[in-house]
């Protein structure tokens, strides 16, 4: 009995996950530029699809980049425009790896 209703929690969980795993990640080439800006600044963070191998992480503010990152503007290209301007972290390379001595 105690199989049964795993099995069916089971059965229940994949059946609502397995819409989000078909979805896959947002294309940025076959969005416009203002549909990917609405995405970023909507959810705050997305990974998107730039090429047929690439993809990046592209932030709405600093405050979604690690501490040791900032937000460095970058050139997308979308259905309407080659050159939609976003943000992705970048960790700067003038502050390197910190060290100190004790």
């Amino acid at each position: 009995m105690m199989f049964r209703h795993y099995a069916f929690a089971l059965l229940a969980a994949a059946t609502i996950a397995a819409p989000a795993f078909a979805q896959g990640r947002p294309d940025a080439r076959s969005m416009s530029c203002e549909q990917v800006q609405s995405l970023i600044l909507g959810n705050g963070a997305v990974v998107l699809t730039t090429g047929q191998h690439t993809y990046d992480r592209y932030v709405a503010n600093r405050s979604f980049c690690n501490r040791e990152e900032t937000p460095v503007m970058e050139s997308l290209s979308t259905t309407d425009t080659n050159r939609c301007r976003v943000y992705r972290c970048e960790f700067d390379p003038r502050d390197g790896p910190v060290f100190r001595d004790r």
